[in-house]
C-alpha cells in the first residue's frame, strides 16, 4: 500500500493551526473604511504616536554618514550587546554579560526564537489570559500546546500563585509573563512576582519567558525584572526592546538575555532565518543608553493623562467596568454586561467580536475584540493617540453603547 501524496497546496500543520493577528485584521478593516472616505478613529494599534527621540535619529544619520552598511554579527554589534547587558545589570539586577544577549528584528522575534529553541511536540506553554495575541500562535509554531490561564478583571488581570500551581503539569515547559501587560496594562508588583517565583521553585522543569517590552511605561507601580528574583535567572529568558519606550516601532530592534545554553540556541535559529538586525538601527539604538530621560518621561506623563481621561469616560458607561492599568498604553474594559443587548437594527451582541464590529461599522471607532486575547469578556483600547482624538472616540463609544437595547 502506497502512502498518499499530499496535494501541492497542503500547508504545514503547525502553520495551519495558527490564527492571523486580530490586531492587524482590525487595523486593516479600519484602514479600508478610511480609504472609502469614512472618518474612522482607530484605537487598535499598539504604537506610540510620538517621534523617535532626536539623539537616536541623529545617531542613525551619523551611522549613514559613516557608511555602516555591512552585515553585523548575527547576535548584534558588540557595543550594543555590552550596553544592553550593562543596562540589565545596573537597572534590573540581572546577572548577565554581553554573551547572553541576542539582538533581533523586534521583541516579537525574540519571543518566538526563545520558544522555538526549547519547545517540542507534547510540551505545554502556560499563557496568562488576557494575553498578547501572538503568544499562543508562537507556541503552536514551536510545536507546543498553549494553555491559557484566565485572570479576571476582579483580579486586575493578574495570574495568582494558586492558578499557576494548578496549571503546571509534567508537560509544562514554559510560562510566559508580560508585565506591564499588553492588552491590560497590568503590572505585577515585586511581591506578586516573588509569589509566582515561589511556586516555580517547586517546579524546576518550568522555564520562563518574561516579556518586559513596556518596562519604562509605568504609572502607579514599581517595575521588577523577573530574572532578578532568587533562582529565576538560570531559567528565565528576558525579552525587551526599543519600540515602545523609545517610539522606534518601525526601526525593528528587540533583544533577549538568557542563560548561555538558551541564548546560544536562539542565536543559532536567527543565523538561519534573518541574521542580525539592521546595522543602522543598532548604531542608532546606542544613543538610547546615553541620552537623557526627558523624551521617555514626557511620553509617560502624556500616557498617564490619556489613561485617566479615557478611564473616567469608560467607567461612566452603563455595563462597562475597567480596572486601572498601571502601565503600557492600553485599557481592557470588561464589557460582558452588554452582551445580549441588541443594536438599533436588531442584531444581538453575543460577544466581543460583535461589539467591536458594531462600533466600527456603525460608529466609526476601531477597538480590538477581547476574544483575540483569550478573554471574550473585554475589548482592548489603545490610548496611544492625542487627547482630542481620544475624546472624540469616547463620544462615539458612548453613543454606540447608549443605542444598544
Amino acid at each position: 500500500m502506497t502512502t498518499p501524496v499530499p496535494a501541492l497546496d497542503t500547508l504545514s500543520p503547525r502553520v495551519a493551526a495558527m490564527q492571523p493577528s486580530a490586531t492587524l485584521a482590525i487595523s486593516g478593516r479600519a484602514a479600508a473604511l478610511q480609504r472609502e472616505g469614512r472618518d474612522v478613529i482607530a484605537l487598535s494599534a499598539g504604537e506610540p504616536d510620538f517621534p523617535t527621540p532626536a539623539p537616536i535619529v541623529e545617531a542613525a544619520h551619523q551611522a549613514l554618514r559613516d557608511q555602516r552598511f555591512s552585515y553585523t554579527p548575527n547576535p548584534g554589534i558588540p557595543e550594543l550587546r555590552e550596553a544592553i547587558a550593562r543596562k540589565l545589570r545596573d537597572e534590573n539586577g540581572l546577572d548577565v554579560t554581553a554573551a547572553d544577549v541576542v539582538c533581533s528584528n523586534g521583541a516579537k522575534q525574540s519571543v518566538a526564537q526563545a520558544l522555538l529553541a526549547i519547545c517540542q511536540p507534547g510540551d505545554e506553554v502556560l499563557v496568562p489570559a488576557p494575553y498578547w495575541v501572538s503568544y499562543p500562535e508562537m507556541a503552536r509554531l514551536a510545536g507546543a500546546t498553549p494553555v491559557a490561564v484566565e485572570a479576571t478583571a476582579a483580579a486586575d488581570y493578574k495570574l495568582t500563585p494558586d492558578q499557576l500551581d494548578d496549571a503546571i503539569t509534567e508537560r509544562t515547559r514554559v510560562l510566559i509573563l508580560n508585565s506591564p501587560s499588553n492588552p491590560t496594562g497590568a503590572v505585577y508588583s515585586p511581591d506578586e512576582l516573588e509569589a509566582l517565583a515561589a511556586v516555580l521553585r517547586r517546579h524546576p522543569h518550568v522555564a520562563v519567558v518574561s516579556d518586559e517590552i513596556y518596562e519604562h511605561v509605568v504609572f502607579d507601580a514599581t517595575f521588577a525584572a523577573f530574572a532578578a528574583l532568587d533562582g529565576m535567572g538560570p531559567r528565565t529568558c528576558t525579552v525587551n526592546g526599543f519600540s515602545k519606550a523609545f517610539a522606534m516601532t518601525g526601526w525593528r530592534l528587540g533583544y533577549l538575555a538568557a542563560p548561555g545554553w538558551w541564548s546560544g540556541a536562539t542565536a543559532k535559529i536567527q543565523s538561519q532565518l534573518t541574521s542580525g538586525p539592521s546595522s543602522i538601527t543598532q548604531y542608532a539604538a546606542l544613543a538610547a543608553f546615553t541620552m537623557g530621560p526627558e523624551p521617555v518621561d514626557e511620553m509617560v506623563v502624556a500616557f498617564r493623562e490619556r489613561r485617566d481621561a479615557v478611564l473616567a469616560r469608560l467607567r461612566a458607561l452603563d455595563g462597562v467596568t475597567c480596572p486601572t492599568p498601571q502601565g503600557a498604553f492600553y485599557l481592557f474594559p470588561d464589557v460582558s454586561a452588554l452582551y445580549g443587548r441588541r443594536t438599533p437594527d436588531g442584531a444581538e451582541i453575543t460577544g466581543s467580536v460583535d461589539l467591536c464590529t458594531y462600533l466600527l461599522e456603525a460608529h466609526d471607532v476601531a477597538l480590538v475584540p477581547g476574544e483575540a486575547f483569550g478573554s471574550d469578556a473585554g475589548v482592548r483600547i489603545s490610548y496611544a493617540t492625542d487627547l482630542d482624538t481620544l475624546r472624540a472616540a469616547c463620544d462615539r463609544i458612548e453613543a454606540g453603547v447608549a443605542a444598544l437595547r
